[in-house]
């Protein structure tokens, strides 16, 4: 019985040679030996006689993994090895004349020739529970995404798990929010202090944008609490949704702010009675004595934002 992990071509025939008596592979689990059904009757040690070298050297390292466990019994390797996610592969291992091209067999990834369909049937015959009941109307799923695009099998470590390494997977298809994250106010993802997945369910959500919850202010609230209120004096966007006047992935603003004010607060809000320009004599340098012109603006009398529960917060001055 071996005790290390398989790191090497050396290390994985001396593996191959302990576990296998006359061709029959006894510890990395049965495999079946007929043939007819179209399994190779060796299991892995086909496989490993050819995928151990080379561009295929670090399939070695699904020994380390869950996926290469022969100590769970719901595990690949406890079943049909190599098989078990690959598909019947005795015909794809049979010696073929020069010229001529192996039978196929089932691969995983974006470049694969397999229909992602497939290649995700293989995978939520074991992780139906963990892709969710949502999987198959999310956005991934429409947009023909399969587990392989993001998840690696035949690593220790999975990137799209780990939160230092998961905006990294998901960039190179979001190209737009990594250009946003470089911005001068942003989340702090790019600080690994956030990942993609604390506000995106990227296995389906019931919310718009693929959220985690069912809106885009439940969902800011979970982090920013004291935003949510109830407040006896509302302030109607913050309300309805934080977006109207937030960018969540990044912004050249403070705060993540779409625009800055006043020209931010003027989408909604007229300046008639709040002038912009001076009404002093003239020697009053310019725009000295408006409050929209002073920094913060709007802000400068409009404090509380978001809302207020002070009796005469009804403008939500204080």
């Amino acid at each position: 019985m071996f005790t290390r992990p398989v790191t090497s071509r050396a290390a994985g025939l001396a593996l191959l040679a302990m576990l296998s008596i006359d061709g029959i592979t006894l510890a990395l689990g049965q495999a079946p030996a007929d043939t007819e059904s179209g399994y190779s009757p060796r299991g892995a040690d086909t496989c490993l006689a050819c995928h151990d070298t080379g561009a295929d050297a670090p399939v070695l390292a699904i020994f380390e993994t869950a996926h290469g466990s022969r100590d769970d019994p719901r595990g690949p390797f406890a079943q049909l090895q190599c098989e078990s996610c690959h598909g019947p592969g005795a015909a794809h291992a049979q010696r073929v004349r020069r010229g001529e091209s192996q039978a196929p067999i089932r691969t995983f990834g974006p470049q694969s020739g397999t229909p992602t369909e497939e290649q995700d049937a293989a995978c939520l015959d074991c992780h139906a529970s963990d892709a969710g009941p949502a999987w198959h109307a999310s956005t991934h799923a429409f947009n023909d995404v399969g587990c392989a695009s993001c998840h690696t099998v035949h690593t220790t470590s999975d990137a799209v798990l780990e939160r230092a390494q998961q905006p990294a997977v998901c960039y190179d298809c979001h190209q737009r929010q990594r250009m946003q994250s470089t911005m001068a106010f942003t989340h702090p993802i790019r600080y690994e202090q956030m990942a993609c997945s604390q506000c995106h369910a990227p296995h389906g959500s019931a919310g718009e944008y693929a959220l985690a919850r069912a809106s885009v202010n439940d969902t800011c609230f979970a982090c920013h609490a004291e935003k949510r209120g109830p407040f006896l004096w509302e302030h109607a966007p913050a309300s309805e949704d934080c977006s109207l006047c937030h960018t969540a992935h990044g912004s050249m603003h403070p705060a993540l702010l779409r625009q800055r004010p006043p020209l931010l607060c003027q989408q909604c809000h007229s300046q008639a009675g709040h002038p912009s320009v001076p009404s002093t004599p003239a020697t009053i340098p310019p725009f000295g004595t408006s409050p929209l012109s002073l920094v913060g603006s709007c802000l400068n009398c409009h404090i509380s934002v978001h809302g207020s529960n002070h009796p005469s917060g009804s403008t939500l001055t204080r």
